[in-house]
């Protein structure tokens, strides 16, 4: 409504300043008050930005460049010349970084883009350009606009036609309102481009505990995974995943920070507070760059209802951020059932430990995590997220036992009965399905399923990208991969790292996992990955050292210190040796099951009957092998340690028995 009526005014005024427009004087000079533009002010005395009111939070660099562009509006304002009156020679630093930056930042105050300009046009390799349309906020000082791309001057209208201007512009305001504005919406797409952020794309910031008791936080936690859970089936929406939300959990960082991190427009932060049987929660939008505030909300219900109250809030959420996306489109989402209180305990403490927020570690805390679920189950037979919890805490195992594979499958199972639409629980079965049955073509229509249920579910990404790989479709699988890691920016990238060995990336898969090994030293999953790419590289005296690491950090200090001892005494093949019988010695005491890995080292070396010999194994014993944490048979062809077996007939015959592509 703001922006048509402006247009109105502008077209007014046009029409009785025309005969005094003239060509702009060479010198250019602003009020020294500021310059208004499309609902912005832009104080120079202060140094400050204002929104309909709202002081904008933008730096010193990105508003001086600001100040030289309205200086100068409508002409390319090159970037040397901005580097001298911003940059001074006599200043260190990264020149081309610096500008792009502060250009960006500028952007992202006005809510501006590169691709689709309405203020700052991008000259490539030149310079900028302002190109709205601007005028000074003290009336009597001359003010100059854009106009089909040519900078004017518009001198002050004579306060006769200033009325008769004013008269106009209301009279049209008052047709505009009384007769269609708001037909199909127009009123309300009109406001949302002309005065509101654009938001495409949200992070939940975890929602504060607000409860006296601090051991409530898995209750805080717990419901910040339902909304992130919820607000992720907003297909037109990028929604980032819990594990790099998590991560700012009581961050001092400032909203735009993280924003910028996570590169997204909107933010959710809030708080819970659960007393009793009353559980309250507070959310708030926020537009992330800007730190501009946009809606706020609170609800409090019974426990009962808790996840209705979720749903409610993510709707809300929805329809706010559906008006600023200016479409018509509303999540649709089935409204849940009233929830046992003693199973909603057990299930968010179970899901607390599931997560890693509890103390332990392994199978062990992973099986703590399964007897609540199973608690809750108990209580609430047709708690659906508690049997989607009892199946993940069984299953990518350090040490799967014979029990395993019939809990996760029934528990799938069930979910699915009781909700044919979990995502989740469609992951599962698209898992049980590619690793168990071999039934390569129900896994993907599954995990093709869970991917239209929840769009932004980086985890249904990232299973699809491990599919691909296994099924040779290493194209798709790249894209799957990227689309994971934008979900996910700060999350865990080991599967990334992965993904650069599954694409012959060898030296960057290496570099990456090393960046990440600064961050957590201690990760025995990326030591092994290690371990594996140098193996694949012939570099043996590397990839036993990351044996060695990996058989410490997993409990195995006598197996880490033969490898240890082998490479001293007898060089890197042998201490690969080691390697191989470190691993059978697990497998023969009943510690753990990995066939495919002993076979993978046997290939290495190219002991090839030994490494054919435990690819039989782990075809014989499929049954529990499928439930491990790292390599199986499904992964054949992918896996690149096996490359010296590929021209072998019996490595083409197995390949066929699983049901992998020829």
């Amino acid at each position: 409504m703001v922006w048509l009526i402006s247009q109105c005014y502008t077209l007014v005024r046009g029409r009785f300043t025309s005969s005094m427009i003239q060509e702009p004087p060479s010198s250019r000079g602003w009020a020294a008050g500021g310059v208004r533009f499309s609902g912005f002010e832009v104080d120079f005395r202060n140094g400050e930005i204002r929104k309909n009111g709202s002081r904008i939070r933008l730096q010193d660099q990105p508003f001086r460049i600001l100040q030289i562009l309205l200086e100068h509006p409508g002409e390319l304002v090159t970037r040397e010349e901005l580097q001298r009156q911003i940059w001074p020679a006599d200043t260190f630093v990264d020149f081309e970084k610096g500008l792009n930056n502060a250009i960006k930042r500028l952007r992202d105050a006005l809510g501006d883009s590169a691709e689709q300009p309405r203020f700052i046009e991008t000259h490539p390799k030149r310079g900028y350009r302002f190109i709205g349309s601007a005028t000074a906020i003290e009336g009597t000082v001359r003010a100059e606009a854009v106009a089909n791309g040519k900078a004017v001057t518009l001198t002050r209208v004579p306060a006769p036609y200033r009325q008769l201007a004013i008269g106009t512009i209301l009279f049209l305001a008052f047709v505009v309102i009384f007769f269609g504005l708001d037909v199909g919406g127009l009123r309300q797409r009109l406001w949302v481009k002309g005065d509101s952020p654009v938001i495409h794309s949200l992070a939940v910031i975890p929602l504060a505990n607000l409860s006296n008791d601090p051991n409530q936080e898995y209750f805080s936690d717990g419901m910040t995974d339902a909304l992130i859970t919820d607000l992720a089936q907003i297909g037109s929406l990028k929604v980032i995943s819990r594990t790099s939300s998590m991560q700012y959990k009581q961050s001092k960082k400032s909203l735009p920070e993280i924003a910028r991190e996570l590169n997204v427009d909107g933010i959710i932060e809030g708080t819970v507070q659960h007393s009793g049987d009353r559980v309250r929660i507070t959310a708030q939008l926020i537009y992330g760059p800007a730190d501009k505030h946009l809606w706020a909300n609170s609800y409090e219900r019974d426990i009962r209802d808790v996840f209705g109250l979720e749903r409610t809030v993510t709707e809300d959420i929805g329809r706010q951020i559906q008006a600023h996306l200016a479409t018509e489109k509303q999540p649709t989402l089935a409204q849940p059932r009233p929830v046992n209180p003693e199973a909603l305990e057990a299930y968010l403490q179970g899901n607390y430990r599931l997560n890693g927020f509890g103390k332990g570690s392994g199978d062990d805390e992973k099986k703590n995590a399964g007897e609540y679920f199973q608690h809750a189950i108990d209580v609430d037979p047709n708690f659906v997220p508690a049997y989607k919890g009892l199946a993940d805490s069984h299953s990518d195992l350090m040490w799967p036992s014979s029990q395993d594979a019939g809990i996760v499958t029934k528990a799938t199972k069930r979910a699915l009965e009781l909700d044919p639409n979990s995502a989740d629980a469609r992951v599962k079965l698209g898992d049980i399905k590619f690793s168990r049955d071999w039934d390569f073509s129900g896994a993907e229509e599954e995990y093709r399923r869970a991917m239209a249920l929840s769009p932004n579910n980086a985890n249904v990404h990232t299973t699809l990208c491990i599919f691909l790989y296994a099924m040779e479709r290493r194209d798709e699988a790249g894209r799957e991969c990227q689309i994971s890691q934008e979900l996910d920016p700060t999350g865990d990238h080991r599967r990334d790292v992965d993904a650069l060995y599954w694409a012959g990336k060898d030296d960057r898969a290496i570099q990456f996992a090393q960046t990440l090994l600064k961050t957590d030293p201690n990760d025995g999953f990326l030591h092994h990955a290690l371990y594996r790419y140098y193996a694949r590289k012939g570099m043996y005296k590397e990839a036993s050292q990351e044996a060695e690491t990996t058989l410490a950090l997993f409990g195995d200090l006598d197996g880490a210190l033969h490898v240890q001892n082998a490479l001293v005494a007898s060089g890197d093949r042998a201490a690969l040796r080691q390697v191989a019988r470190e691993l059978e010695h697990w497998i023969s005491t009943a510690q753990g099951y990995f066939p495919v890995n002993v076979a993978a080292v046997c290939a290495i070396l190219d002991d090839k009957d030994r490494a054919f010999y435990w690819l039989e194994d782990a075809y014989k014993h499929h049954d529990r092998a499928w439930l491990t944490t790292d390599m199986s048979l499904e992964s054949l062809k992918s896996e690149r340690m096996f490359d010296s077996l590929r021209s072998d007939p019996r490595f083409k015959d197995l390949v066929r028995r699983v049901g992998l592509p020829p």
